[in-house]
């Protein structure tokens, strides 16, 4: 009797656990995967120095050249900078010289804007969210007219050396900041 007692807490206690790592898990995947993203022009962000409110920058956008102005560091281009290597970055230049051992961390506020155009309802740039694929994204546009071609979109992306590609993509693919989405006018 007192096994079947202690039993049914300790079933409770690791089916909450197990319910908490899962959660954790499937936080930690999504975060791997924008881990990869790169900041550009357009993205604003946040850079905390923890306890040190005159080297923190509450809010700032990333200027056409890529830059931000950080206190007491200057302006430090960022653009092609995953967010882990901008905190590294700072960390690095504030050991020594301003702080024995610096703890920086830096939030996307804001992602830049995404633009579709073509035979779509409402044509125009729109914010991002992450996990956006190219079907959701031409739904904010207002979705295809009459004469679109759901089989021919194209997506303008620039790659790493900031070089325009096109590709055609699928309903179901994700999308990401800065993409160009051209919906084309089918012939049927």
């Amino acid at each position: 009797m007192l096994k079947r007692l202690l039993a049914i807490p300790l079933f409770i206690c690791l089916v909450l656990l197990s319910q908490h790592s899962i959660a954790n898990n499937s936080d930690t995947s999504q975060m791997m995967s924008m881990s990869t993203y790169r900041l550009s022009v357009g993205d604003r962000i946040s850079v905390t120095v923890f306890g040190e409110e005159d080297m923190s920058l509450e809010e700032a956008r990333l200027t056409d050249a890529g830059t931000i102005s950080l206190p007491f560091l200057g302006e430090i281009k960022v653009s092609g900078m995953t967010v882990g290597s901008l905190q590294n970055h700072v960390e690095n230049e504030l050991r020594g010289d301003f702080l024995v051992e610096p703890n920086v961390t830096v939030r996307i506020i804001e992602y830049r804007k995404f633009f579709v155009h073509g035979q779509v309802r409402q044509p125009g740039g729109f914010s991002f969210e992450p996990g956006l694929t190219l079907e959701k994204a031409i739904a904010l546009a207002g979705g295809f007219t009459e004469r679109a071609s759901k089989q021919e979109v194209e997506v303008i992306r620039e790659d790493l050396d900031g070089n325009p590609t096109t590709q055609s993509f699928r309903l179901r693919e994700r999308i990401l900041p800065g993409d160009i989405v051209n919906v084309k006018e089918s012939f049927f």
